[in-house]
């Protein structure tokens, strides 16, 4: 499993956009992001599809379930501020 590449992250360009949208996260790299100093959120790309290592959990992203589980999780961080 490698990290996602550009052209991977293009492809969930959408769910990057509604990370974004939420304000909670820093966006240090394209498709990295970081809650306060520490990496909460990033992507792998292999054969068997798109993942996110979001916290301690991964999770396939290119299933709407799985993107609206990232999305859970990091909107879940607006109440713990």
């Amino acid at each position: 499993m490698r990290h996602a590449r550009p052209q991977d992250l293009d492809r969930i360009a959408p769910l990057l956009e509604q990370v974004r949208a939420l304000g909670v996260l820093k966006e240090k790299k394209r498709g990295c992001f970081y809650l306060k100093a520490r990496s909460f959120l990033h992507f792998h790309e292999d054969p068997g599809g798109m993942f996110a290592d979001v916290g301690d959990e991964r999770i396939r992203v290119d299933e709407p379930a799985g993107a609206a589980a990232v999305l859970a999780r990091c909107a879940a961080l607006k109440g713990s501020e």
